[in-house]
């Protein structure tokens, strides 16, 4: 699974926000700058995730988007959800009735599909932003970072 520039722009965003005091809100101006992301196409990404439930919009010179619940509880799944990305193994796959490796191929991709779906349930932006700064420690880095 490769996650899409779609799929990578949200997460970004996102995880942008959750480093805002309280966790915005942020412009969308300032996030695209802070993450060097077109900022047209950054909204519309801004716009899925607040009709998901995941942002708010607060209007105003101090406004932006603000995140609707804490990081630990924002999963992956949610996020590609919100922007209609899917992970689907096999689309329209169906299996030949009468070629039994078939069958058992279909049954494997069936069953790594529902563990890859409980994995992006189950991965936070919290989990990804200790990942993130993990990784920038280990190389030495500042933890204070662009995403």
């Amino acid at each position: 699974m490769k996650l899409t520039t779609k799929g990578h722009y949200s997460v970004k965003a996102l995880l942008d926000i959750s480093l805002q005091p309280g966790y915005g809100p942020t412009s969308v101006k300032a996030i695209a700058e802070r993450q060097n992301l077109p900022a047209p196409y950054l909204e519309k990404l801004l716009i899925e995730m607040r009709r998901a439930g995941i942002l708010r919009s607060v209007r105003g010179a101090q406004g932006g988007y603000q995140l609707l619940s804490k990081p630990e509880d924002i999963s992956l799944g949610q996020i590609l959800q919100a922007i209609g990305e899917t992970v689907d193994p096999l689309p329209h796959h169906e299996p030949q009735p009468n070629q039994a490796e078939d069958w058992v191929t279909f049954s494997l991709w069936q069953r790594l599909h529902q563990k890859l779906q409980e994995a992006l349930y189950n991965i936070t932006l919290a989990d990804l932003y200790y990942d993130a700064r993990s990784w920038k420690a280990a190389q030495g880095e500042a933890t204070s970072f662009v995403i």
